[in-house]
């Protein structure tokens, strides 16, 4: 299963991060973190469909993205017309890394997501200290005591998380941690095939009061018609905008359809 196999490669990756910073440093500089702290939750729930625009470099579905702006151009489009960004810093197979992040924050006052596979606390305070605020917990790769853990972690450090669910099973667990954002990925991580109607099905379990996110698979304006039917609060788009000559207009256009 390709998601096992991301896991797998993360577990070999933070020891190597760990050699260039040690834990407890960076647990220091997680805490001693002074810069820019938007709210992501609140970027969310404003009145209206909100959007999280991503930067990412490729993803296994994909391969790599062939991109029409540079970095600081996307962020420029991004800073005029979505709410949030998300920002992929896994290495191996989104060749991402934390330093786009930490480039990212520097140009934009935006609330930045880091998405990546978070199976440890490392890697929530080096998120904190590269200047994200929220981050991404995924309930497929978590046991109900490490998304509780995580969770309380990430609201310690003054973050938001994400707390992203493929199905009825991960979406009661997400509940009952009374997560305040809940997510469906509507591309499935074991086979990375695209169900926008997970989306739909799932939308009926989440109660009011909780921001909810469409993520994944959104690419045309039937995607988008089809998904504000299904009382979502916000849409986190990559491929999209990644591809798109101008992110900018292509959000302006969804937002107001």
């Amino acid at each position: 299963m390709i998601l096992d196999k991301i896991v797998e490669d993360k577990k070999l990756r933070l020891p190597e991060h760990k050699a260039r910073v040690s834990e407890e440093k960076m647990r220091r500089l997680a805490e001693a973190y002074e810069g820019v702290s938007p709210s992501f939750r609140e970027a969310l729930a404003k009145p209206g469909i909100s959007i999280i625009g991503e930067f990412k470099k490729a993803s296994p579905s994909l391969g790599r993205i062939s991109s029409k702006l540079d970095l600081t151009d996307r962020i420029g489009e991004y800073n005029a017309s979505v709410d949030a960004i998300s920002c992929l810093t896994e290495e191996d197979h989104f060749l991402g890394n934390a330093q786009y992040l930490r480039e990212i924050r520097d140009i934009t006052p935006l609330p930045i997501i880091r998405k990546d596979f978070m199976i440890e606390e490392y890697q929530f305070y080096e998120a904190k200290a590269i200047g994200a605020n929220a981050v991404l917990l995924i309930a497929a790769i978590l046991d109900d005591a490490q998304m509780k853990g995580f969770y309380d972690l990430t609201k310690e450090l003054g973050m938001d998380a994400l707390v992203e669910t493929h199905d009825e099973w991960e979406m009661e667990r997400a509940l009952r941690l009374d997560a305040e954002i809940v997510g469906v990925n509507n591309r499935d991580l074991r086979d990375f095939s695209i169900h926008l109607d997970t989306t739909k099905r799932l939308s009926k379990m989440v109660p009011e009061g909780k921001i909810f996110v469409a993520e994944s698979g959104i690419v045309s304006d039937a995607d988008v018609r089809f998904l504000k039917e299904s009382r979502v609060d916000a849409f986190l788009i990559g491929r999209a905008f990644m591809e798109a000559e101008s992110p900018r207009e292509l959000a302006k256009r969804w937002k107001a359809m």
